[in-house]
C-alpha cells in the first residue's frame, strides 16, 4: 500500500472511532440507567486510549513525511493538509492526558447531571475543579507559538479563531444588543403560550417529517439539554425536551435539525475521511440557528407550525404563536431566550470560561460572578444556581471554548440567510407552505458539501461573499424590538 493509502485508511479507522464514542455518549444521555455512569466513564477512557494511539502514532508520521511535496489531487492534498495538522496537535497530547479527560468527561456529565436536579453547587465543585485543571493542562499542551491555553482550546472547535477578535465581536455585541433590549421590553414583550405536551409532540414529529425526518435513518428521542448525534449519514440521532406550557419544543426540535442536516449533506465522497464532518461549532451552530431562527421564528412559517399544533389539539392563531416566539423578555435560561438576548448569554459564559482557564476566576467564585454579569448584561436576577452557573451540560462535559460558536452561530446565519436570498429570492411564500428544498439544496452548494475542506472564516467569506460581520444579525434583531 502507498503512504497516501494508508493514510486514507487511518482515517476511516479514526473516523469509526468517533462515530464509537458520539454512540456512547448518546447512549449515556438519552438510553442509559444512573448507575452505568461509572462504567461508562471507564469505557469511554478505554476508546480515548485507543484513539488517542491510532492519531499519534510515529507511523502517521512517516507517511506524512513520505508525501511531503508529492502531487496529489485536490481532494488528496486535504486529506493530507488535514491530517498533517491533527496530527501534529494530537502528537502533543499524552496518552494519560486523553484518558484523563475522557474519564472526566463522563463523569462531569454525571456530577452535573445530579448537582442541576437538587440546585447544589457545592455537590459539583470537585468535577468541576478537575474539567478546569485539565482543559488548563490540555490547553499548554497543544498551544502554539504565542497562543495562550483558552485560545488553543478554541482551536478544537474553531481552528484559526483568535481571542482578541472574540473580544472585539463580542464587546461590539454587549455594546449594541442592551439598548434594544429595552426598547423590546415595551414595544415587544414576550408571551406565554399554554401549550399541552402531547400537542407538543404531534407539532414537534409532524413538522420534522415535513423536513425529511423519517424511522429509517432517524431517531428522535428526549434528553435533558437538546443535542444531536450523527453515526453515519444513515444514522441520525437528535433530541428536544417538553415541559406543559411552552413552544421551546417547537424551537429546540428545529435547532437540532439543522446540526442534523449538515452532516447528512456533506459530500459522500468525504465520508469516513478526515474531511467528512462539519468544519467547526461556529458553523454548525449557524446551521442550528438559521433553523431556529429564520425558520421556526419567521411569521411565514408560523402559518405552518399553528397548522401542526391545531392538528395536535392545539387550536392557535399563526400570529399569536408568532408573538410568542420572537417576545423579547430577558430571562435566566439560554436555551429559552429570545434571538434578542441570545448573544448576550454567550458573552457571559465567554467571559467567565475565559477567566477560569487563565486562573483570574476560581470555580468556588463561579455562582457570584454569573450572577453579577446576568444583572450587568441582561438586567436579570438569577433565583438558583440550578437556573444560573448550572444550567448548561458543557463545562461538566470539559467543553471550554465552546460557547463562542453559539453567538458566532448567530452572526453568521444571518449572514448566509441575507446571501441566500440576495441569490435565490425571498423566502416568505415557500416557508408558508411549508416548502423548504430551495433552502436544504443553497446550503449543501454552499456550506454543507465542503465537510473541513474549508475553515470557518473562508467558508463564510466563501458562501457570502463578506468576512464575519454583526451587521446582518443587527439588521435581523432590531425589528424585534420594534414590532
Amino acid at each position: 500500500m502507498s503512504a497516501l493509502e494508508k493514510l486514507r485508511g487511518r482515517g476511516a479507522e479514526l473516523a469509526d472511532l468517533s462515530c464509537v464514542e458520539m454512540l456512547l455518549s448518546w447512549d449515556q444521555l438519552v438510553m442509559m440507567p444512573g448507575e452505568g455512569a461509572a462504567g461508562r466513564a471507564q469505557q469511554l477512557a478505554s476508546l480515548a486510549r485507543l484513539t488517542h494511539e491510532r492519531a499519534t502514532a510515529r507511523a502517521l508520521g512517516e507517511w506524512l513525511e513520505e508525501l511531503d511535496g508529492a502531487q496529489l489531487e485536490d481532494l488528496d492534498r486535504d486529506i493530507v493538509r488535514l491530517a498533517r495538522r491533527d496530527w501534529e496537535r494530537a502528537r502533543r497530547v499524552s496518552e494519560e492526558l486523553a484518558a484523563d479527560l475522557a474519564q472526566a468527561r463522563a463523569e462531569g456529565q454525571e456530577s452535573w447531571q445530579r448537582a442541576r436536579a437538587n440546585d447544589d453547587f457545592d455537590a459539583f465543585v470537585p468535577a468541576l475543579q478537575r474539567n478546569v485543571e485539565l482543559a488548563r493542562a490540555y490547553g499548554e499542551c497543544v498551544a502554539g507559538e504565542g497562543e495562550s491555553a483558552y485560545e488553543a482550546l478554541l482551536g478544537d472547535y474553531d481552528f484559526g479563531l483568535r481571542t482578541h477578535e472574540l473580544r472585539r465581536i463580542f464587546g461590539a455585541l454587549a455594546e449594541a444588543l442592551p439598548p434594544l433590549v429595552e426598547r423590546a421590553r415595551v414595544s415587544s414583550p414576550r408571551r406565554t403560550l399554554e401549550v399541552p405536551v402531547a400537542a407538543q409532540q404531534a407539532a414537534v414529529a409532524d413538522t420534522l417529517r415535513r423536513l425529511g425526518v423519517d424511522e429509517a435513518s432517524w431517531r428522535v428521542d428526549v434528553s435533558a439539554h437538546p443535542f444531536t448525534a450523527w453515526m453515519g449519514r444513515r444514522d441520525t440521532r437528535l433530541t428536544t425536551r417538553y415541559s406543559d406550557g411552552d413552544v421551546e419544543s417547537l424551537l429546540s426540535s428545529l435547532h437540532e435539525y439543522g446540526h442534523a442536516l449538515y452532516e447528512r449533506q456533506i459530500d459522500p465522497v468525504l465520508e469516513r475521511t478526515n474531511l467528512g464532518g462539519g468544519t467547526s461549532m461556529s458553523i454548525h451552530e449557524s446551521q442550528s440557528k438559521l433553523w431556529e431562527n429564520h425558520v421556526a421564528r419567521s411569521p411565514a412559517f408560523a402559518e405552518v407550525l399553528a397548522a401542526e399544533l391545531g392538528a395536535g389539539g392545539f387550536p392557535i392563531a399563526p400570529a399569536e404563536l408568532h408573538s410568542a416566539l420572537v417576545g423579547v423578555e430577558p430571562g435566566p435560561i439560554r436555551v429559552s431566550a429570545d434571538p434578542l438576548t441570545y448573544p448576550l448569554h454567550i458573552v457571559l459564559r465567554f467571559e467567565l470560561e475565559l477567566a477560569l482557564i487563565g486562573g483570574e476566576l476560581a470555580v468556588s467564585e463561579l455562582p457570584a460572578a454569573w450572577r453579577e454579569g446576568m444583572r450587568r448584561l441582561l438586567g436579570v436576577e438569577v433565583p438558583s444556581d440550578a437556573l444560573g452557573c448550572l444550567q448548561d451540560v458543557h463545562w461538566g462535559a470539559g467543553s471550554f471554548g465552546y460557547f463562542p460558536s453559539y453567538a458566532l452561530g448567530c452572526l453568521i446565519a444571518a449572514q448566509l440567510w441575507e446571501a441566500m436570498e440576495k441569490e435565490i429570492g425571498p423566502r416568505e411564500e415557500d416557508l408558508r407552505r411549508g416548502e423548504v428544498a430551495p433552502i436544504q439544496r443553497w446550503l449543501a452548494e454552499h456550506v454543507h458539501r465542503h465537510g473541513r475542506r474549508l475553515d470557518t472564516i473562508e467558508l463564510v467569506e466563501q458562501a457570502s461573499g463578506r468576512g464575519l460581520e454583526i451587521e446582518p444579525f443587527l439588521r435581523y434583531v432590531t425589528p424585534l424590538a420594534e414590532r
